[in-house]
């Protein structure tokens, strides 16, 4: 039996134009909407499987503002069973101070018989971008730690994790108790029935408030990448345009 903590972020919907915040630290999502990353919803499915499999039981963790019940909710209605919400300003806490926090539910929840024997998380932070949390959580447990795994099974008393590399397939083993950071593309997620969202309103959230003080992120700022540019030809109008578009389908190596 193996015991699953899944950790999600409220992000913004990043599907659309993306836009920071006044002071550069975050962004905005005043009028795109939020979510979790596709990053976190591969996470989410991977948990609801293996514990599936062993017979064990997924449990979803958040650090955020009071919305963000919302997302602990999607990943209950597709499969986890219990879900813990860490009541803070996400926005005050950096990738240590979230570390911290993960690592002070796991350690609480051991000391009560209730032990996590796998933490997944997402591979990286859709917002801003981070890429220390599993790697800090792994330090604060004393775990071994994998990164960027697609599939993730687990396998007599070890993780099995897939990472797609430059040079290949790669494939780790490492014992239980573990963490595992996951990138998308290995997984198809599910996504909530009716069903499921209604089951999903009856789980009780256990919330916390944060164990220590943050010390922020220590961002300068975020910047955007400049748009790329874009040029438009016009080669005609009606059947005048004919012989522009044979010759624009040769210089690119078009043939009949």
């Amino acid at each position: 039996m193996t015991n699953v903590l899944v950790c999600v972020k409220r992000v913004v919907d990043s599907s659309g134009e993306v836009v920071l915040t006044e002071d550069g630290q975050s962004v905005d999502g005043k009028f795109a909407g939020y979510t979790m990353s596709n990053h976190e919803e591969c996470a989410v499915e991977l948990a609801v499987q293996a514990t599936a499999a062993t017979g064990g039981t997924a449990t979803v963790l958040t650090l955020g503002e009071p919305e963000a019940v919302e997302q602990l909710r999607a990943a209950l209605a597709v499969g986890c069973t219990a879900a813990v919400h860490v009541e803070a300003d996400a926005g005050a806490f950096g990738p240590s101070d979230v570390a911290r926090e993960i690592a002070a539910v796991v350690k609480e929840h051991e000391a009560a018989g209730r032990p996590h024997d796998l933490v997944l998380l997402g591979n990286d932070a859709a917002d801003s971008g981070d890429f220390q949390v599993g790697i800090r959580l792994a330090y604060e447990l004393g775990r071994p730690v994998v990164n960027g795994a697609a599939r993730v099974t687990v396998e007599d008393g070890h993780v099995v994790a897939g990472v797609e590399a430059p040079t290949g397939y790669e494939t780790y083993r490492v014992p239980l108790p573990a963490v595992v950071t996951v990138l998308e593309g290995g997984v198809e997620p599910r996504y909530p029935t009716v069903p499921g969202r209604m089951k999903a309103k009856k789980v009780e959230v256990e919330t916390r408030s944060p164990a220590t003080e943050p010390r922020g992120a220590k961002r300068v700022r975020l910047l955007l990448p400049p748009p790329q540019p874009s040029s438009v030809q016009i080669l005609g109008k009606g059947a005048d345009a004919a012989p522009a578009v044979v010759d624009l389908l040769e210089q690119l190596g078009v043939t009949r």
